[in-house]
């Protein structure tokens, strides 16, 4: 497949953004230039290259990488992040699964009109068009699921399909059944779009997940780290492109989304 070939090594990038203190998100990290490398490579049937402050796209537009502005709260991170946002923390693929520090969420924040222009806006119907039908768990009758065909995800999530069904008889309770792929939603209590609106993203079992708002905060205010899904399974969708929710301070541990422009060094 076109993802194995791109991501010949999933690894953890090798330098982490600076971390940034109350009230200050939005600068660009240091090796901003390599992200939007990634991020052009990540997504060839859409990008054509960038010159640090732009995108270009296959159609000729062009989506500035920066706002401008290095002052944001971490709430308007999350809602009104640019591009270089989107890489404001490094996503640690391939380590084990351990309790982020506040506010480490690497890949939570997207930059909305990026993904609607790349996937389309299902409230208009367009990421409805190209969706594709995936076996999940062939070997352990898992049923099938519905998934992008834009960025080859629906070949991505076929191979994770795949690769989990290799694995001890054990995890399939953590896989099986899953808890839903396509849904034209907002995330739950915000304006922003679900990845699950572009079809690209998939929860399983929700029995054995864990999610923060489920969670309540401890004496100093912080949420305290759940989490039972396996390394194992983690590391099948990141060796596919996909980055884990549980890797989140606010974490989601059913959630998996495909996100492959996070994975390159």
């Amino acid at each position: 497949m076109a993802l194995i070939r791109f991501l010949t090594a999933i690894t953890a990038l090798g330098v982490l953004a600076p971390v940034a203190l109350a009230g200050s998100y939005g600068a660009p990290p240091p090796d901003i230039r390599d992200r939007l490398d990634a991020l052009v490579a990540a997504y060839p049937e859409h990008l054509i290259s960038h010159n640090g402050t732009h995108i270009t796209w296959r159609d000729g537009s062009k989506m500035p990488v920066s706002d401008g502005r290095t002052d944001k709260t971490f709430d308007e991170l999350l809602n009104a992040p640019d591009i270089d946002d989107m890489f404001a923390f490094a996503y640690p693929a391939g380590t084990k699964p351990s309790a982020p520090g506040v506010n480490f969420d690497p890949g939570r924040i997207r930059s909305e009109p990026f993904f609607t222009k790349m996937y389309g806006d299902c409230r208009k119907n367009a990421a409805a068009l190209r969706r594709a039908k995936v076996p999940w768990l062939k070997k352990h009758t898992g049923g099938s699921v519905q998934i992008t065909t834009i960025n080859d995800v629906h070949e991505a999530l076929a191979g994770v399909s795949a690769d989990l069904d290799k694995l001890p008889n054990r995890f399939v309770r953590f896989l099986k059944p899953n808890s839903g792929t396509y849904n034209c939603r907002t995330i739950a209590g915000t304006k922003r779009l679900s990845v699950h609106a572009f079809a690209a993203a998939i929860d399983i079992n929700v029995k054995h997940a864990h999610y923060w708002k489920w969670t309540k905060p401890g004496s100093n205010g912080t949420y305290p780290w759940r989490n039972k899904i396996p390394q194992a399974i983690v590391d099948v969708f990141e060796r596919h492109g996909f980055i884990w929710g549980g890797r989140w301070y606010h974490y989601d541990s059913m959630h998996f989304e495909y996100r492959p422009e996070l994975f390159q060094k």
